[in-house]
């Protein structure tokens, strides 16, 4: 059996996500963090903090206005956190100090998500880092050049802007220093495009990204067949984008989309179509959007993005493994293959546990809110707590105008949406079960 007790590496990643929660509630509770030098009150602290940690980007406070630099800078390091991962960052402070990494330091980083065996855990950490402070470094060189060419900013407002809309477009966290978030860029490409390219490429997951840059560096890796998980992230991702686009224009195309131009058009469409896959940047307002816009856009947010990465939601492998099995099984089929190759039970299992899971979290979570905020529509609170769960972002509005109960739910759904999945099933994972017996076999009748 899986330890039970605090050093087990998924409890020490939720107890860190959870630590580090309550050190950015403190700091941006200070004077200094907020405009007009008061002290902010502990839910808007609570819930910006856990927003920014969780990678999610619901906000209750507006963050360009409400928020000093410090406030922001606050904010940003949370999201650079809270994406690297508080363990993997413990792990490589270890590993730069004394040259090595603890047993216990490759079990707490594998329960994030993050490859740590013996030979490669160096080279994980290192590629972790270096990857993510790269990619956001070209994102924020672009933007900042746009930013200062093309709004007149000054040098040092341009490379802010750029710096905090890149960390906040690679990690998936959503935040904008914009009170309409990116709605004032739906006309710039220059915009929309780079920190589109941050999400996308963000929400991947190190695993895939890792799994390039070794067939990049070697040879011989080339001529290995991909990975499946590389397979699906690619397969599945490249479908979503196609869908998302096509759901948004189709349902927006004379609603949020009508008097621009085709091409503008276009270029909305599938910016609304990719962000709802954990990003939370919008350029369209989902507070008057079309029902079926919602309802799509709600099923994005509930998949989310590639494994092991900044991406929140079930990830797309879970959905892919769920469509298999169950494709396999109206075929008839005693196996469940993907790509020409045979699922084990267990990851069909874990699959179907952590679907379940979620469905039960955003369930109890629109209930409770309902509860709490009748005034609320159902589409609107279902909208938010799936926003929530998949550490998406979006909203139609409503979250500056909840309860304190109901932000507090957020709260909790936002935590379990970033640290749920990679606890449960490493758990799951390490949950070994060697009974000398088994139980006689009976076939219940199903449906």
């Amino acid at each position: 059996m899986p330890s039970l007790g605090l050093n087990s590496p998924a409890r020490m990643t939720a107890v860190g996500f959870l630590l580090l929660i309550l050190v950015g509630t403190l700091l941006l509770m200070l004077p200094v963090s907020a405009e007009g030098d008061t002290w902010t009150p502990f839910m808007p602290a609570l819930f910006t903090a856990t927003s920014a940690v969780t990678l999610t980007g619901l906000i209750v406070e507006d963050t360009g206005t409400y928020w000093t630099g410090f406030g922001q800078g606050v904010i940003i390091a949370l999201i650079q956190l809270g994406g690297l991962g508080i363990m993997s960052l413990a792990a490589l402070s270890g590993l730069v100090v004394t040259g090595k990494v603890s047993l216990k330091a490759r079990r707490t980083g594998a329960a994030e998500g993050r490859p740590m065996s013996g030979t490669g855990l160096r080279r994980t950490l290192i590629f972790t880092v270096l990857f993510t402070l790269t990619a956001e470094a070209l994102i924020a060189l672009v933007l900042g050049l746009r930013f200062a060419l093309g709004y007149d900013h000054s040098a040092g407002r341009s490379m802010w802007e750029g710096i905090f809309h890149s960390i906040s477009a690679f990690n998936n966290a959503g935040f904008s220093t914009e009170s309409d978030n990116l709605m004032p860029f739906a006309a710039d490409a220059w915009i929309l495009l780079p920190i589109a390219a941050g999400f996308i490429g963000g929400g991947l997951g190190y695993p895939v990204w890792s799994e390039i840059a070794s067939r990049m560096r070697h040879r011989t890796s080339r001529a290995r067949r991909m990975s499946l998980t590389a397979r699906i992230t690619f397969v599945s991702t490249g479908a979503l984008l196609l869908a998302g686009t096509v759901l948004v224009a189709c349902t927006e195309w004379e609603g949020q989309l009508a008097g621009l131009p085709v091409w503008q058009k276009l270029l909305n469409a599938f910016f609304s179509g990719a962000s709802p896959r954990t990003a939370g940047f919008n350029s369209i307002d989902y507070g008057d959007a079309h029902p079926i816009t919602l309802m799509g856009t709600d099923l994005l947010m509930f998949i989310g993005g590639g494994s092991a990465g900044t991406a929140g939601g079930i990830k797309v492998t879970t959905a892919v493994v769920l469509v298999a099995a169950m494709a396999s099984e109206f075929r008839g089929r005693e196996e469940t293959t993907v790509g020409k190759r045979t699922l084990p039970d267990a990851a069909t299992r874990q699959a179907l546990a952590l679907a379940c899971a979620g469905f039960a979290i955003i369930i109890l979570g629109i209930g409770a809110v309902r509860v709490f905020d009748p005034e609320f529509t159902g589409d609107q609170v279902a909208f938010e707590v799936l926003s929530a769960f998949g550490t998406a972002g979006l909203s139609t509005g409503i979250t500056a105008s909840l309860s304190a109960p109901s932000q507090i739910v957020l709260c909790f759904i936002m935590y379990l949406g970033r640290i749920g999945s990679v606890t449960l099933i490493a758990a799951l994972a390490a949950t070994t079960l060697n009974r000398r017996y088994s139980y006689p076999e009976e076939r219940p009748f199903i449906g």
